[in-house]
């Protein structure tokens, strides 16, 4: 080895040693006659000491010849510092030189190698391999590494086997877009990559496999932002001869148990909601829980007054945000340009002050008496000094826009707090979406989800009222797992293929495979799968998904860094038997 110790383990416990450290260095201080020297590697930083008046004339000449970022090996003795920095680990020692080699020179970087650096997230992406040396960064990874050995060692604890399923595999029409991978071999056909291991785990559970995990690479090819990238990382999970209770208390545990390792901190039982209530309550299928504000529908108290915009709605819905009658002109002003944004799409907010004094001023004071709006008050469970939000408009589109609205006053009360969890289970997901554009019911989930059994007989009548036995986790307003129990019987998956539109010949062409499966014994089975890069930054408490990402991938989907994607020769695609159209 080219060292003793790491730059982040010596200690007062260490005065008096040789040492030798290899690392690079981030900072050089002359104070004239002193000279401090900052040697950083992935575990911290130790400062070395040269002090000229009794330095070998060799080794002032290599330290006046060190730039940031060199590679160096330093060797001296481990002495303690006269004034101590209690922000570094190794904050009460430093290194008096004694010899220095540079085993590689560097060029300037591009921007600061520091906690607060001032390179923006292009030129970082661009010099990743820079960015990963930041503490910040390498500390992002090793809570990655953390949670991915967490999870291992709870699953093996109950059994679970870790089972690498196929990268290259088929195409299916069914949910995001495939990427696809053109064969050499076979001139015309393509693999794709998957975007998760469904029916290979449901094999495993046909094969007997009755408990099957893998931390795996997944791709889709779907528009990008904070929370998404092309290629993912999921903790794939499978399970035969289970209820979806005994899949909501396993996993759980997991969850339990990689907030505890990770965090030291105690999940308690987790909340359910149905996803009616969900989207009726809070206009999400993933409420963000810690906060309240939950949505109270006003149609009874509200429409029949005049006032054409609530009489014209299918539904007037309202929160009600506590202490905050006192917001100014120009504060509802902004909310009412924050749902009037492109994005959220809704036409104008009414807004009702309870003032503390008893008395309301509202934006509809000619439509509506103090008497009347005293019912809303009533309805909203609002006291004297609170704030009511209302909006109207056609069902589906006013709850999400007022979900919006909720998270923002939510943001800017400072009452989503990135240290309180607030799990929760959202189930009774419905089984199928109709889409209007192509004239057909698709899977909310996936084609593989069984429908609860006692709305099957429904999937004849009245398909839309069938609900699934599907279960999502999210936990402040992030979903970050989701799974089902399976369709084991063959009868009924291929029922299910065609309800969603496969003729006989369709379903055998890209599902054959699994179908055959059932035929040789389905146990009963179900699964679910987490977004682990979602929970790294749940946890690391980030808000991008690419800061728990060695190299991810910027928001046009591409790797700034190697230049990907990028062409390729006409000899490869000639080989591919692939030609571009003009």
């Amino acid at each position: 080895m080219l060292r003793t110790h790491t730059c982040g383990e010596l200690r007062l416990c260490d005065v008096g040693k040789q040492v030798t450290l290899c690392g690079w260095v981030q900072r050089i201080r002359d104070k004239g006659g002193l000279i401090w020297i900052d040697l950083r590697d992935r575990y911290g930083i130790t400062q070395l000491l040269v002090e000229e008046a009794t330095a070998p004339p060799e080794l002032l000449t290599t330290v006046r010849n060190l730039g940031r970022e060199f590679v160096v090996q330093a060797s001296g003795q481990v002495i303690e510092r006269i004034s101590k920095n209690n922000k570094l680990p190794t904050g009460d020692i430093e290194i008096r030189l004694q010899t220095l080699q540079i085993l590689n020179a560097a060029k300037v970087p591009p921007f600061l190698i520091e906690d607060e650096t001032d390179g923006g997230e292009e030129l970082r992406m661009k010099y990743r391999y820079l960015d990963l040396r930041r503490s910040v960064v390498r500390q992002n990874l090793e809570l990655r590494h953390r949670m991915a050995k967490a999870t291992r060692d709870y699953l093996d604890s109950l059994g679970f086997l870790e089972v690498e399923t196929p990268v290259l595999i088929k195409s299916t029409p069914e949910g995001a877009r495939d990427f696809i991978v053109p064969s050499r071999l076979n001139p015309g056909q393509f693999y794709a990559l998957p975007q998760s291991p469904q029916t290979f785990k449901q094999i495993l559970m046909v094969a007997g496999f009755d408990r099957y995990f893998q931390i795996v690479k997944c791709f889709r090819d779907e528009d990008l932002r904070a929370d998404r990238q092309p290629e993912f990382t999921q903790i794939d999970c499978e399970m035969s001869f289970v209820t979806q209770e005994d899949i909501l208390q396993t996993f759980e545990g997991l969850i339990k148990h990689l907030f505890k390792t990770i965090k030291g901190i105690e999940l308690g039982p987790f909340r359910r909601m149905t996803y009616a209530e969900a989207i009726q309550f809070y206009g999400s299928d993933k409420p963000d829980l810690r906060f309240d504000m939950r949505f109270v529908e006003l149609n009874d108290v509200a429409k029949g007054k005049g006032f054409q915009v609530f009489d014209n709605a299918d539904l007037v819905v309202g929160i009600c945000a506590k202490g905050c009658a006192d917001f100014s002109r120009k504060q509802l002003e902004e909310l009412t340009e924050f749902v009037k944004r492109p994005q959220i799409g809704a036409k104008g907010l009414v807004y009702i002050q309870y003032k503390t004094d008893g008395s309301f001023k509202s934006s509809v004071d000619k439509f509506y008496a103090p008497n009347e709006l005293m019912k809303w008050a009533v309805k909203m469970n609002a006291q004297p000094g609170d704030l009511m939000l209302i909006l109207a408009g056609q069902t589906d589109s006013t709850r999400k826009q007022l979900s919006e609205l909720r998270l923002e006053m939510g943001t800017r009360l400072g009452l989503r707090r990135k240290d309180l969890y607030q799990p929760l289970w959202v189930v009774d997901f419905p089984l199928l979406e109709w889409n209007p554009e192509e004239q057909r019911w698709f899977a909310m989930h996936h084609p593989f989800t069984s429908p609860k059994l006692e709305d099957i007989e429904k999937l004849d009548t009245d398909p839309g009222a069938v609900r699934a036995n599907a279960y999502d986790m999210v936990i402040n307003g992030v979903e970050v797992g989701g799974g089902s129990i399976r369709i084991h019987d063959q009868a009924l998956q291929a029922k299910m293929f065609r309800l969603l539109g496969f003729t006989d010949q369709q379903a055998k062409e890209q599902f054959g495979f699994l179908m055959n499966a059932f035929e040789y014994g389905a146990p009963p089975h179900g699964g679910i799968a987490f977004g682990f890069d979602r929970l790294c930054a749940l946890l690391g408490g980030a808000d991008s998904i690419r800061d728990f990402i060695a190299f991810p991938k910027n928001t046009a989907g591409r790797d700034v860094m190697i230049d990907a994607p990028s062409p390729v020769s006409e000899e490869q695609l000639k080989e591919l038997h692939i030609k571009i159209a003009d």
